[in-house]
């Protein structure tokens, strides 16, 4: 590799304050427009209010940018944060952090938890959140020393293009002899070229002797970084021991994690096999439920699932118990050791592959009817270098692939590219194209929802086919899920702040499977419940995965065995014993409301936020086509007759397929209405001024938004 240079154009020199019960209680202001580097306090108040990680994100960036901020503006911020119990080693899933900002395919606030060790390293380092404002005229690294206390802003010349090199050099370089103190955070040229780039977030693997990462994919944040001139951001730290956090009760702390270790380390082997296959071992599973999205969301299972499962990935994964965070019994990150790609400017090397994870084999694999797992690989590693989310990649390809199906769009229109399914030789090129910035690539960067109006205006395709077809919601591309089948997921989709990511709500199981919801109250308690628990591990700094995929052997004869209560107890006891703060499982719950209802209003704030929002392609409701109907025929004519009363008999299967879509479309609506009822919102999908006073967040720049949206009582 050539040289590279960093310029030093600003230091500042601090003093790092002591942990005090899980918190820096200051955070990091980095404006690049004109190298500023300032502290800011963090009160009682925002901890009381807003905990940590995603809140304190939201908190920063509500202040930074006004109603008409676009995500292009120098004022947009992109903030990252762990929380108070981040960087426990030894407790499962406590090296999350969370990346907030304006949103490129929204346009509005995006937020994306990721793995790695900055999160921890940052609070670490003196601050429990980094806020970086501006914009720079040249390429710009931060570096975040906690051992000798400074804050570097340099000016970068001759880094790699790409991620995968970019975290091995500024490991190696700022690292010296202790390259498991650093964390890089980085993207690549597909966030440059595209509005889906993700970020990369490293830890460093003693065993392999490489910076291995994590991503932080949704909702364009990596095109965030990129656009704002950043190459990189580095944080050093030293060591890490229990006693990091200085928690108010560390020997309860130390309990819990026993505990809860323990716990995994004995059922994990008999339930998912995450340490040895991480989420792969979801691939049959969905397979076998009709869950498995295949052909841009039209199927739910394939015949060929097997040839891209787990007991694939089982013999690819290099062995060993990784975890992205120290201790972590789940050690769910696994890779391919000494890959060789057959394309792009890593063609005939080996390479390094992180991954791939299930969204990424579904996304990539059997959406796009790829079935052969090398490619998927192969495509996880230039989405990773490249910087840019697998779930956007394959939700967008898949999209393109059925419009080229359907003769909605052709090889004029492709750049010659032969765009129907298991096309592996044209998804590999698409993907290249997309980093560079050129050919049809260049399009699919945009995002599905600007491809249906380009597909609409320039090629004069049905608009209504597009955007039955076009599987995003709030401009957001879906996360690798059938919801056909599950009222509660499409609510868990469609009214997911964000967009349809499952992060939020993953409820497909509990609604379609186990039917522990069978009534819109049911499903709305639902739909309130779940999201909240879910919006708390954001908060504290914590994986979602410990708490609901590893379960205990006796959680199925509880009173509510979808909650796990057992692991929400100790999760209780576990923010307890760390900040203080004692708290019931139920506490959890409204903790969380405060945070997330001031996100349903910073989206208002933005321009959205209400009842018009929350609305789905119709494929992610029910069959668009004759074709899906007839896939599963035998349940549709069955709902049709045995729920709905319908006469079916006569009835061709183009009339058949409007009649459903009728009745599910107003079931969404009804849906709609209950989970708003059960949120404390109008029926608009606004909260009230009621329920922002019972959750302390009545500041008068909320009420003057929501007086602004005609809500006033």
């Amino acid at each position: 590799m050539k040289a590279f240079k960093l310029k030093d154009i600003k230091s500042l020199t601090y003093q790092r304050p002591e942990i005090q019960k899980g918190y820096a209680n200051q955070t990091l202001c980095v404006d690049i427009s004109d190298a500023d580097i300032s502290i800011k306090p963090v009160s009682d108040e925002m901890k009381r209010i807003f905990v940590g990680g995603k809140g304190f994100d939201l908190w920063l960036l509500w202040h930074a940018v006004s109603g008409t901020t676009r995500w292009t503006d120098p004022e947009n911020a992109i903030c990252m944060a762990s929380g108070p119990m981040g960087g426990t080693p030894s407790y499962p899933g406590s090296g999350k952090s969370i990346v907030t900002s304006l949103s490129p395919l929204t346009g509005s606030v995006i937020d994306s938890n990721v793995g790695g060790y900055f999160g921890p390293y940052l609070k670490f380092s003196g601050f429990d959140a980094l806020e970086i404002l501006g914009q720079a005229s040249r390429e710009v690294v931060v570096y975040i020393d906690g051992i000798s206390e400074t804050v570097t802003i340099f000016e970068s010349e001759g880094l790699p293009e790409d991620a995968y090199e970019t975290s091995s050099v500024l490991t190696r370089h700022f690292g010296n002899e202790k390259p498991r103190g650093i964390s890089v955070v980085s993207t690549g040229p597909g966030a440059k070229n595209s509005l889906m780039g993700c970020l990369n977030v490293t830890w460093y693997d003693p065993k392999r002797k490489r910076a291995r990462y994590k991503q932080a994919g949704r909702g364009g944040l990596g095109t965030v970084f990129a656009h704002k001139g950043i190459k990189a951001v580095v944080v050093r730290w030293g060591t890490v021991s229990m006693d990091a956090n200085n928690p108010a009760d560390k020997e309860t702390l130390k309990a819990v994690a026993k505990s809860y270790s323990r716990e995994i380390v004995e059922l994990d082997p008999k339930q998912n096999e995450m340490a040895k296959i991480g989420t792969t071992h979801l691939v049959p599973i969905m397979n076998d439920f009709d869950l498995l999205p295949t052909h841009n969301f039209k199927f739910g299972q394939h015949k060929m699932a097997s040839l891209i499962g787990k007991d694939v990935y089982k013999d690819l994964f290099d062995p060993g118990f990784d975890g992205c965070w120290m201790g972590c019994t789940v050690a769910c990150s696994h890779g391919v050791k000494d890959f060789v790609p057959l394309t792009g400017p890593y063609k005939g090397i080996k390479v390094f592959v992180d991954g791939p994870e299930y969204e990424t084999i579904a996304g990539c694999g059997s959406n796009l009817g790829i079935f052969d797992p090398f490619t998927i690989v192969e495509i996880n590693f230039y989405c990773d270098a490249y910087g840019l989310d697998t779930i956007s990649v394959g939700t967008t390809m898949a999209f393109a692939m059925e419009c080229f199906e359907m003769g909605l769009i052709n090889e004029s229109h492709t750049g010659g590219l032969d765009l129907h399914f298991g096309n592996r030789d044209a998804a590999l090129e698409l993907l290249h194209q997309m980093a560079r910035g050129d050919g049809f690539g260049a399009v699919l960067g945009q995002g599905v929802r600007r491809m249906k109006k380009l597909f609409a205006s320039e090629f004069g395709v049905d608009a209504q086919i597009l955007q039955d077809i076009g599987m995003e919601s709030k401009g957001l591309e879906f996360s690798e899920y059938m919801t056909k089948e599950s009222l509660a997921q499409q609510g868990g989709y469609g009214m997911a702040l964000k967009g349809p990511q499952h992060d939020e709500a993953w409820l497909i199981f509990l609604d379609m499977v186990h039917n522990y919801m069978p009534t819109f109250e049911q499903k709305a308690e639902a739909l309130h419940w779940f999201p909240m628990f879910r919006t708390w591990f954001g908060l504290c700094g914590l994986c979602k995965l410990p708490w609901n995929d590893i379960v205990p052997e006796d959680n199925k004869d509880t009173d509510e065995p979808a909650k796990v209560i057992k692991h929400m107890t100790w999760y209780a006891e576990y923010f307890g014993a760390v900040t203080g703060r004692k708290v019931v499982p139920e506490d959890l719950i409204t903790i969380s409301e405060a945070v997330y209802n001031f996100q349903r209003i910073f989206n208002l704030k933005m321009g959205f936020g209400t009842r018009a929002q929350d609305s789905l392609p119709y494929r992610a409701v029910g069959p668009v086509t004759e074709e899906e109907y007839e896939s599963r025929q035998e349940r549709y004519d069955g709902q049709l007759i045995e729920k709905h009363g319908v006469e079916i008999e006569g009835k061709s299967i183009a009339e058949k397929v409007s009649v459903l879509r009728k009745l599910r479309e107003e079931e969404y609506e009804q849906l709609k209405d209950a989970v708003y009822k059960r949120r404390g919102w109008t029926e608009n999908g606004i909260p009230t001024v009621e329920t922002v006073r019972r959750l302390g967040i009545d500041f008068p720049a909320v009420l003057e938004v929501l007086k602004e949206n005609g809500v006033t009582t």
